[in-house]
């Protein structure tokens, strides 16, 4: 749970290490990080520094491949006992936080079997005749080049989480390897904040939220497993604070912002006040939150708004029942191709959208078939030969998406049947990426139809009608079509993050340019706009599930373009329902005409911001 009572969060910490007599009175200092979870924390802090580990390279002789590949077999088992033992800990947290954290350490034992960096290490001890843990180093160091070094996409935090997975895994074998001891935090004093340049996953998951107030570290980012395990304890913390090792000593008494990302080193008596004043002020906030969760998404006038969830991992689940979502909006089903040799069959994709679909207990769930890209490394479809090892130049404009999945029927037809089978346990709808083409939505519909009349023959009892199949609106090219795509689907959901790059041509991960990245240009609106009012001229289902349906702010503006189903990240939710709760649909609209009058992108910013205040 946060830290939101102020007894809890300021009481005395008699355990933790005073300042000594001799050290003089040190500066406040003020640093700024990423706002990772909310809530105050003030106590004093508590470094755990992660002990160092050296790989000396070192080559080997033909004779003694046997020897390091046992060796490297040896570790292999013990870092497995480490992650069972773990997951077995966890008993001992919250029951939300344990469904959010146990299917990460899932992964991480998945990874431990005959991945691509067990696989790899092996390879290299046999040909390059190093040691196991030059091999590990240098295939761990590989695979993470490769993740990163892939052409920049709409997704490069799965990028940075990928290769931080296999960074991860690569680092317990080489610890184990070299029988380097790992992080402890056995001595962290209750009340405590944690300070250290960095912070694992695996490190977060023996965390106990009871007794910590709060973490604060050098590096990391808010899309990081470890920012999911962090937010799933309720502990308040920010991540990416540059600087802040250095400028924060044990026992200095630290306050840690998670909501805004701010850090004080050595709080003066004002800033301490003003600390206080924040941690009363966050609870009440929280019980606002946690009594909105139970209202309704209705504008003041009485218009029903649809709120829903996007779901990357199935670790989230926790996250979204808290959040009050109405649904799931856009489940990237992704996740199930990763990290494996080989393509997940009907049966398992079927067991995972059926958990999913049982856990929102009738709440609708959207399933995207698999959206591959030349820039998402799933080397399942590599090793069965289904797209090339090289990547395209511009993936982002090449084989992708729903291109992909009619050149590889295969691929789709096991994925929709699955689908289609759990659609028995509730509420479900397919959507299909990157369509450009009519076309493209009569070829899937013809699968689709094909694939269920398979399915009931061989004795399945399916939707009737089935499921509705909709497409996402992604790129100039289908918004400006949505008329004639709307004669063929069932729905609508508008992806503002690639419909923002494609319409700009502006990869928002390039530095360069990314400041050219404006979903509130004048062209991306009227894109969104023409695609709306296309899909409520024939009473379709439209929504919105980019980043634009997260931000409270233009939730008036998407309001008056008459959008009324919005999908977001879970913790979005309850901003977005206090904005649709604040609303009236005929200011709404009002408004909307206002900004579409406008040529001007700062025009609009400054309309947008006026708006709310």
């Amino acid at each position: 749970m946060s830290r939101t009572d102020e007894p809890a969060a300021l009481r005395p910490k008699r355990n933790a290490r005073a300042r000594a007599p001799e050290d003089a009175p040190r500066p406040e200092r003020v640093l700024a990080g990423m706002p990772i979870s909310g809530g105050i924390a003030i106590g004093p802090v508590f470094g755990a520094a992660e002990p160092a580990t050296e790989v000396v390279r070192r080559s080997i002789e033909p004779d003694d491949v046997p020897t390091e590949t046992a060796r490297l077999d040896a570790a292999i088992v013990q870092s497995r006992k480490q992650l069972t033992k773990l997951r077995a800990r966890l008993g001992v947290l919250p029951e939300d936080s344990q469904a959010e954290i146990a299917p990460l350490i899932d992964a991480y034992l998945q990874m431990i079997g005959p991945s691509r960096l067990v696989r790899g290490s092996r390879k290299r001890i046999a040909d390059a005749l190093v040691s196991a843990e030059t091999a590990v180093s240098d295939e761990t160091d590989a695979i993470a080049a490769a993740l990163m070094a892939m052409p920049a996409d709409d997704d490069p935090a799965g990028r940075r989480r990928r290769a931080d997975e296999v960074r991860e895994i690569g680092r317990r074998l080489i610890r184990n390897l070299t029988r380097a001891p790992f992080r402890s935090f056995t001595g962290l004093p209750e009340g405590a904040v944690l300070v250290c340049e960095s912070l694992r996953p695996a490190d977060a998951a023996l965390l106990d939220p009871s007794k910590l107030a709060g973490v604060a570290t050098d590096e990391g980012g808010s899309d990081g497993h470890t920012a999911i395990m962090l937010r799933a304890l309720g502990v308040p913390a920010v991540l990416g604070t540059p600087g802040l090792s250095q400028a924060a000593k044990a026992g200095d008494l630290i306050v840690v912002d998670g909501s805004t990302g701010r850090v004080v080193v050595n709080p003066g008596p004002e800033t301490l006040a003003e600390a206080r004043r924040a941690v009363t002020a966050f609870a009440r906030q929280q019980q606002k939150f946690a009594r909105l969760r139970r209202l309704p998404a209705e504008t003041a006038d009485g218009e029903t708004v649809e709120l829903q969830a996007n779901l990357e991992l199935p670790a989230e689940l926790p996250l979204i029942a808290q959040a009050g979502a109405a649904g799931i909006g856009l489940l990237r089903s992704e996740f199930l191709f990763m990290n494996r040799e080989t393509l997940p069959d009907e049966n398992e994709q079927y067991e995972t959208y059926r958990t999913v679909v049982d856990a929102m207990a009738g709440d609708p769930v959207t399933i995207r078939v698999l959206d591959w890209g030349g820039e998402k490394e799933i080397e399942a479809l590599h090793s069965e030969g289904i797209v090339p090892e090289v990547a395209d130049h511009n993936p982002a404009l090449g084989l992708r998406g729903i291109r992909l999945l009619l050149r590889e029927p295969a691929l789709l037809e096991v994925q929709m049947a699955a689908i289609l089978r759990a659609a028995q346990h509730g509420p479900v709808r397919v959507l299909l990426p990157m369509v450009t083409t009519v076309a493209e939505v009569r070829a899937a519909r013809e699968i689709y139809d094909r694939v269920a009349r398979r399915l009931r023959r061989r004795g399945d009892k399916l939707r009737d009608p089935l499921p509705p199949m909709g497409v996402m609106i992604e790129t100039p090219g289908a918004a400006l079509s949505a008329d004639a795509l709307a004669l063929e689907a069932d729905f609508f959901a508008i992806g503002t993050n690639d419909l923002t790059m494609y319409a700009l041509a502006v990869d928002r991960a390039e530095s360069d340019v990314a400041h050219l990245y404006d979903p509130l240009h004048p062209a991306v609106l009227r894109l969104v706009q023409f695609a709306t009012e296309a899909a409520l001229r024939l009473r379709m289902p439209v929504s919105v599930c980019g980043e634009m349906a997260a931000n409270p702010r233009l939730t008036p503006l998407l309001l008056g373009l008459g959008i009324r189903s919005f999908s977001m990240n879970a913790s979005a939710v309850p901003r977005v329902k206090q904005a649709v709760r604040s609303a009236n649909i005929d200011d709404c609209a009002r408004f909307a005409r206002k900004v579409m009058e406008q040529s001007d992108p700062a025009r609009i910013q400054e309309l947008v911001l006026g708006a709310v205040g």
